[in-house]
């Protein structure tokens, strides 16, 4: 019998061979959180139904061919090892299509799986170690602890999944590959990976300036090492911008990992501009080979055979170092789908640093504490929170009773000893966007962050027409090689104090290292006022304080998630009734802030995340990932979208920038043609891609400009404008906005 028709050596996949390997790799990948036996044997019979002699006839029949083998496979070791297994058999019933519900379960059929029929008898005799697995107890597999918690019990299967469908794509990639064995690598020397990085830090040290600031960070550094001693749990580092977090984190999570054995460190940063920037340093210093960026959104076409062809492009982040971003990174860890998830098991024993983490989306935020309150407590998973305006998650019901250490001492008093600028308030009267522009531009050297990509677009325009030289715009609609050299180029003026005016939206505020001597900032939420402010006199060299002025425009949009929170921002900062003042880097008046947010925008009892945790809750993945059925008007059912888990609400689709530069071109065309590499192909391609709302693609105008290629990915074939990127406005047959 045969798992898989011939590979590039002419060979067949061995039935049996296919199935032991599956079983050991999945167990090895179970292991560092208790789950082996369960995941061997997942593994042992997820492909039992391929004992069909229909199955295996049609195997040879189509072999050669683009056509699927279309004969079903799951059912049959569902069935035979729902007893032992339990709920946990739907792993098998989901390893090709995704998991789903455990209704499913109670839908197979009562006929199937006798041991006396056929394919059982085939399967046993292919496998016999397999008979032991029938002689077990009821749901003696199944993790007791899942008993006693059902939002355990989901999280524990979505990481058991992730072990059997890693374990199933590795060993069938090997095969096409002609390999003898998968590809997996061996566990890292954390300590050795620490080691590494302490020599390229001190190097840096040596090259660097003794300033106050390099010494504060230094201060900084040391703390939060030593607090990496410290038992695996959810740590907090709240710490002002600009005191290196990038690097500090780093050093506590390596430092952690090496300490207590854990497997590897995962960097979820907002934004991919940061994502690009924070990899490239990392790998500078702890070397290419033990640094993965990934942060492609592409999702590939599933069950078909350009499927097959694609499937080394899912990544299973087997690095010690990963960088990723909390899209990719949450959007994933709530998935149904096989390809996304194959990653998660990852994340067991493993060291996760949530860089900004005031940027997590109200609407999905209790899902999102509850899951890594549940891998820090039983799955050996160390989390670190940082932010300059750490949020009071302890304030909600699902953290309240947790302790959450603080890796930084004294908060409050380092932001007094790191305060670089003073805050400025233009409010009222409210000004227009046009007076902010011409009001910003009077400064040689500005940043002006404003809330939207059309408001950035309007302000670059204003300053275009008014004459203005060595102006930069950045925004999203920007690919990513094309922010790196817009950024690039504002560093070098900044820096040898030419002048250099620039417009950004948000994407500034995530880390990114800029050092504006004036930022004018549009109302916004505290923590993104905030945020902004890390940008200006960020190095602190100056005798003079950096000047952040808070602007109120009349004009100005703001996307609908920041309403409440500018709201509250209102009423909390700036000039107050009684002639005082107070900035948004008041920790005490943050505390409360964050509070009064929590509970305006219903934030534990919100509509989305009661349905998420209710239908985690019932293991309906499905209704998870994809929204709960509800009636449909036109008759029968529909899933309601608005109610699933998802980290961005307007929906984006990865787009290939091709006018941008020739490589981009080339580069995809390898992707098309070259689909053994499609792993590192796509890495290759991203700095070319850019995330746009799916919405635009239902208008006429932009969908004959915007193509798809390979799944979810599409082509933009029209101009790109040199200054900000992909522009639609001009395109826009009705209005989708």
């Amino acid at each position: 019998m045969y798992a898989h028709s011939v590979n590039i050596n002419g060979d067949r996949h061995g039935f049996s061979e296919h199935a032991r390997a599956t079983a050991e790799l999945a167990a090895r990948f179970a292991e560092p959180f208790g789950y082996a036996e369960l995941a061997y044997a997942l593994g042992l019979f997820h492909d039992c139904g391929k004992a069909r002699c229909a199955w295996q006839e049609k195997l040879l029949r189509v072999e050669g061919t683009d056509e699927p083998v279309g004969v079903p496979h799951k059912d049959l070791g569902t069935h035979l090892l729902k007893p032992a297994a339990g709920i946990a058999a739907m792993a098998i019933h989901g390893h090709h299509g995704g998991l789903s519900n455990r209704e499913e379960l109670k839908e197979l059929d009562p006929e199937d799986g006798d041991l006396t029929d056929e394919p059982v008898k085939r399967f046993l005799e292919a496998l016999p170690e397999a008979k032991e697995f029938l002689d077990l107890p009821v749901n003696s597999l199944l993790p007791q602890e899942w008993a006693g918690s059902r939002l355990l019990a989901d999280l524990g299967m979505r990481l058991v999944f992730s072990a059997l469908v890693d374990a199933d794509h590795l060993d069938t990639s090997a095969h096409f590959d002609g390999l003898e064995a998968p590809r997996v690598s061996p566990d890292t020397d954390m300590s050795a990976l620490r080691d590494t990085f302490e020599r390229a830090r001190q190097k840096r040290i040596a090259d660097s300036e003794d300033s106050l600031i390099n010494r504060v960070r230094e201060e900084v550094y040391r703390t939060a090492v030593s607090y990496a001693m410290g038992p695996t749990s959810i740590y907090g580092m709240p710490a002002p911008t600009g005191i290196g977090k990038t690097l500090t984190s780093a050093g506590f999570g390596l430092h952690h990992a090496a300490a207590h054995g854990k497997k590897r460190v995962i960097v979820a940063v907002p934004f991919t501009t940061v994502t690009a920037q924070n990899a490239a340093e990392y790998r500078e210093m702890l070397g290419a080979e033990n640094v993965l960026e990934h942060h492609s959104a592409v999702r590939m076409p599933e069950e078909d055979r350009q499927a097959l062809k694609y499937r080394h492009a899912a990544e299973n982040w087997d690095s010690p170092f990963v960088v990723t971003t909390t899209v990719q990174l949450f959007d994933s860890l709530f998935s149904r789908n096989p390809a996304r998830m194959r990653k998660l098991h990852r994340l067991a024993d493993s060291v996760i640093i949530l860089d900004e983490v005031q940027a997590l989306p109200l609407p999905v935020l209790t899902p999102i504490l509850d899951a890594l309150r549940t891998l820090s407590e039983h799955f050996g998973t160390t989390v670190l929170l940082t932010s300059a305006t750490l949020p009071s998650f302890q304030s909600l019901d699902v953290w309240r009773d947790l302790e959450i250490p603080e890796i930084v001492d004294a908060p409050a008093e380092l932001f007094e000893r790191m305060r670089r600028v003073n805050y400025e308030w233009w409010l009222d009267p409210r000004p227009t966007l046009s007076e902010v522009a011409d009001h910003a531009a009077e400064h040689e050297q500005v940043l002006l962050v404003v809330n939207t990509t059309d408001d950035a677009r309007r302000i670059y325009q204003h300053w275009k027409e008014s004459g203005l030289e060595n102006i930069v715009h950045l925004s999203n609609r920007m690919c990513g090689a094309h922010l790196k050299t817009q950024l690039d180029e504002v560093r070098t003026r900044l820096t040898s104090g030419e002048p250099v005016r620039v417009v950004s939206t948000q994407l500034i505020e995530a880390g990114v290292d800029i050092d504006s001597p004036v930022v004018y900032r549009a109302m916004a939420p505290a923590d993104s006022l905030q945020q902004a402010a890390g940008r200006a006199n960020r190095e602190g060299k100056g005798a003079e304080f950096g000047r952040v002025i808070i602007f109120d425009a009349s004009d100005m949009s703001q996307p609908a998630g920041y309403r409440i929170g500018s709201d509250i921002t209102r009423q909390y900062f700036g000039p107050q009734s009684d002639g005082s003042v107070i900035d948004p880097d008041n920790l005490e008046v943050l505390d409360s802030y964050y509070q009064v947010l929590y509970r305006r925008s219903n934030t534990e009892n919100a509509d989305r995340a009661t349905a998420i945790q209710e239908n985690r809750s019932k293991l309906d993945f499905q209704a998870v990932a994809e929204g709960p059925l509800r009636p449909s008007p036109s008759g029968g059912q529909v899933r309601e979208p608005s109610l699933a888990f998802r980290m961005l609400d307007d929906d984006t689709v990865p787009v290939v920038a091709i006018k941008y530069d020739p490589e981009a071109e080339r580069r995809l065309n390898r992707l098309l043609s070259e689909p053994e590499r499609s792993g590192p192909l796509l890495r290759e391609l991203q700095p070319y891609v850019v995330s746009l709302p799916r919405r635009l693609l239902q208008d006429p105008g932009i969908q004959a400009l915007c193509k798809p290629v390979l799944g979810d990915l599409h082509v933009w074939d029209h101009k790109y404008h040199k200054a900000y990127g992909i522009d639609t406005s001009t395109l826009i047959e009705r209005n989708v906005f």
